[in-house]
């Protein structure tokens, strides 16, 4: 069968094509009337007629799409991210393809042809500043999520309470009363992770003992640097404030293989909250990332930056969720 054409909803409506067009594009009020509209509605859904995309946007310009790139595939937060993102660009007839960049948080390459050409424009989460240049140069939008406020080309950023998540933390250990704190740092090169490093020294400087151990992002990486880290020679810590719940889990599977107990021996915290933080036991006291609002929040920074306003919010709040995995440090390690 013919695909049925605005020309015949015209017809079956009695009507003009441009008609058709106001009140399908949703532009009708003050220039259509009500029983008008409905009748061309109707018209409409009894033919089956849905608009030609295609030719719209390229008539507009507009692909109506937005690129999505992350830095991995791997995490559940960037998931969480995508999907808040998809949510409110189905809300206004956009599409987003998610890109997971070969080079992880560094360069990422053009995945098409020419961005410039296939694409609306690009959001960026937890990629350092430059990394996007080679994606759309100057001439795309850009919304940067999750990265650092003075760096790149932004023309909106969205980002999270990173910092006071951090002092969440470290105000409810140090309330706990641990004052021997090990940071189990995220072995990546990220403005997210520079923060929560500069913000935990700065708030433990005046109260308490702090070094630090790097891993890379995955449960075995975690497990040995943290297997190393506790049986160095010293005091050893009482608390150990991780990056990420992915090096918490190592953390605790290290513990155990050393013979220690947590929360009663060794306190850890994670960052992120994500399934895994329910999923070890104990379960992780952890700060929670809220990733859809972040994706969602992008989405719509992307889509006031298309229509010509401005985007400014404030970051997006966060939260310490206290579970079984801390605890007051052994009664011989109390000040």
């Amino acid at each position: 069968m013919t695909r049925p054409t605005s020309r015949d909803v015209a017809s079956a409506a009695g009507v003009s094509q441009a008609t058709v067009s106001l009140v399908l594009g949703g532009k009708w009020r003050g220039r259509v009337s009500e029983r008008t509209a409905g009748l061309v509605r109707e018209a409409a859904a009894e033919l089956g007629y849905r608009p030609n995309l295609a030719a719209r946007n390229l008539r507009l310009g507009s692909t109506r799409t937005a690129l999505l790139v992350v830095p991995a595939l791997t995490s559940e937060f960037f998931a969480r991210v995508y999907t808040g993102a998809a949510r409110v660009a189905s809300e206004h007839g956009f599409g987003v393809v998610l890109y997971p960049s070969p080079e992880g948080i560094g360069p990422a390459r053009d995945p098409f042809p020419s961005a410039r050409a296939a694409l609306d424009g690009v959001i960026a989460s937890s990629m350092a500043a430059g990394a996007l240049d080679a994606i759309g140069g100057a001439e795309l939008p850009l919304v940067m999520l999750d990265s650092d406020p003075s760096g790149g080309r932004a023309a909106a950023r969205v980002n999270l309470a990173v910092a006071d998540g951090v002092r969440q933390v470290a105000e409810h250990l140090l309330g706990l009363g641990h004052r021997r704190f090990l940071h189990f740092a995220a072995d990546v090169d990220s403005w997210t992770f520079d923060v929560r490093a500069e913000t935990l020294a700065a708030l433990l400087g005046p109260h308490a003992e702090l070094r630090t151990v790097r891993a890379p992002l995955s449960v075995p990486d975690a497990h040995a640097a943290m297997e190393a880290a506790l049986a160095a020679p010293g005091e050893r810590p009482t608390a150990v404030v991780c990056d990420d719940d992915l090096l918490a889990a190592g953390a605790c599977k290290a513990a155990r293989r050393l013979g220690l107990r947590v929360p009663e021996d060794l306190s850890v915290t994670g960052f992120d909250d994500l399934a895994l933080a329910t999923a070890v036991e104990p379960e992780l006291t952890t700060v929670r990332l809220p990733a859809e609002q972040v994706g969602e929040q992008g989405m719509s920074a992307l889509l006031a930056v298309l229509d010509g306003s401005g985007w400014t919010a404030p970051d997006i709040p966060v939260q310490l969720v206290v579970r079984g995995s801390t605890a007051p440090p052994p009664t011989a390690a109390r000040p």
